[in-house]
């Protein structure tokens, strides 16, 4: 017999096992598929060498227990991935999670019921699961792009996606190793492999801005203050634009003295990584302030970098620092220094093909054992387009965002009537802290699901008008930065062929906390809600 439910989250990482301990609390029976054989989502699968949080680990946690908060000892003031790992199969076991998880469990098909106003789940291996609600917490890098390289195949030596990091571990010693892209992903594992490898290569389309993680041991003195003022620090991220735990400048960096303005960048460069970009109100507003923190940034390069013509070919130009999202690293640039690190700008000298010894570009044969391909993801609509998702009247979510996604608030769909995306396109979600926007949306979803319980309501949809003049809004906001000055995966422009929108939404995490608010405040004004009487059911 098909299980009846009330909540079917799919995902297992930081957002799904946060709306299973929520949606569960509020005693809806809820189970959350994962594909994977365990928990965790993008940490579980990025267990590259040097992967690390861009967020300090007291803001990249959850909020939802003032127990779990003193409790949990972070190392590191930015968490690598086995402590996250650690930390979230923690929060799994400590709040009992596991038993309303199924591992191994790809959703192959959803299909929206309109006479029951349910939705019919299909998992690959042919069982399925009905519910009033589907929750979609797929992630937005879950989806690693696919590389199509010719000759690929036929490489003898070892092959390995950074997203999809082998479970066992990689001995790099006495081996010629390459790396294809410098992502996030290829910046933080450089310096660790190259300190390792005999030699490694690394392969660059566009060099990147990064900012030092500034990473250091946690004291306990530092525990101590951070625990003992946490609601005051939750509450300062939940009420900045980017949703990290600092208060960012009110300032223009146009408006300050040029010797103040240096000491305030140098303090932001050896403290707040990624939230770099926030040292200045408008260092992604405007293009005057964005190239003084440009300029600085690469001269901080110049630094690091000995060789002159590898310096100028890691320097990032032609484009706003930020409006690709920055890299956080640990001694990347200074990588190059190594008599064994190589670099090659394939925007120069292009691969030709993967040979059975190695790569081939428009110039040179490279021999190596161990290819690595960091190349990226399909971000924010990969994972949500994989499975067939089918709504009202037939239509699939891929028909319905063939021209680039539509939402309303970044998490209803017109035509997809109780379906739920967290932290999806129309979010601030890759342009905040993750994990705060996530579960910010998930507190907002319960208040939302009480409401209808109260009321009486089976079925919630955004409504097409709704829907129409939120992306107008995000696109809106959009134009007041720089990011649209930039292809990147905000854009679209990571993948061939993807419709090139603006997938974010850019107007910050205390106003788009302020619109869920009032939005809820108004009866939640842009969704239909239909009682059991009035959903048609059968």
């Amino acid at each position: 017999m098909r299980q009846q439910l009330d909540v079917i989250v799919i995902g297992a990482g930081f957002a799904g096992l946060r709306a299973l301990h929520t949606f569960r609390g509020m005693g809806l029976e809820t189970l959350v598929l994962e594909a994977d054989s365990d928990i965790g989502g993008v940490w579980n699968f990025n267990r590259y060498p040097g992967a690390r949080c861009d967020v300090e680990s007291y803001d990249y946690s959850y909020r939802f227990s003032p127990e779990l908060e003193q409790e949990w000892r972070w190392s590191e003031r930015y968490a690598t991935q086995p402590e996250i790992l650690r930390y979230i199969h923690h929060v799994a076991d400590r709040f009992d999670l596991r038993r309303d998880i199924k591992l191994n469990t790809r959703m192959e098909c959803a299909r929206y019921h309109e006479a029951s106003a349910s939705w019919l789940v299909e998992a690959a291996d042919g069982r399925s699961w009905r519910a009033a609600r589907l929750v979609l917490a797929v992630g937005q890098l879950s989806t690693p792009k696919r590389t199509t390289y010719p000759g690929q195949g036929t490489f003898s030596g070892q092959v390995i996606y950074s997203a999809n990091w082998p479970r066992e571990t990689v001995d790099f010693t006495g081996k010629r190793v390459a790396i294809i892209g410098t992502g996030s992903s290829g910046v933080q594992m450089t310096p660790v492999i190259a300190d390792q490898a005999k030699h490694l290569t690394v392969f660059q389309r566009t060099a990147n801005f990064s900012i030092p993680a500034a990473n250091a041991p946690v004291s306990d003195a530092e525990d101590a203050a951070v625990k003992a003022g946490y609601r005051k620090r939750r509450e300062q991220a939940r009420n900045s634009p980017s949703g990290l735990g600092f208060v960012p400048s009110a300032r223009s960096a146009l408006e300050v003295p040029e010797e103040e303005r240096r000491e305030t960048l140098e303090a932001a460069w050896n403290r707040l990584g990624f939230g770099f970009a926030l040292a200045y109100k408008d260092i992604l507003l405007d293009e005057r302030s964005n190239e003084i923190a440009s300029e600085f940034i690469r001269g901080k390069i110049a630094e690091k970098v000995r060789d002159p013509v590898i310096r100028e070919k890691l320097t990032p130009r032609g484009f706003p620092f930020g409006t690709r999202r920055p890299s956080v690293d640990s001694g990347y640039f200074e990588a190059f220094n190594r008599p064994n690190v190589t670099l090659v700008d394939i925007a120069e000298t292009p691969i030709v093909e993967i040979t059975d010894d190695g790569i081939r570009t428009s110039v040179e044969d490279h021999a190596f054992d161990i290819i690595i391909y960091a190349t990226g993801f399909d971000a924010f609509t990969g994972s949500l387009l994989a499975p067939k998702i089918v709504g009202r009247g037939g239509l699939t979510l891929e028909e319905k965002w063939k021209a680039g996604p539509v939402t309303y608030l970044g998490i209803g769909v017109h035509g997809f009537p109780s379906m739920f995306i967290i932290v999806g396109p129309g979010s601030p979600s890759l342009l905040s802290n993750v994990l705060l926007s996530s579960e910010e949306q998930i507190d907002w979803l319960a208040q939302l699901f009480d409401h209808a319980k109260a009321d009486g309501i089976v079925e919630i949809e955004a409504t097409e008008k709704a829907e129409r003049e939120w992306v107008q809004h995000v696109n809106e906001r959009a134009k007041e930065t720089l990011y649209l000055k930039t292809p990147s995966y905000y854009t679209g422009a990571e993948m061939p062929g993807k419709p090139q929108v603006f997938m974010p939404y850019s107007g910050g995490v205390r106003h788009y906390r302020r619109i869920l608010e009032r939005t809820a405040a108004e009866g939640y004004e842009g969704f239909v809600m239909h009682r059991a009487e009035h959903a048609s059911l059968g």
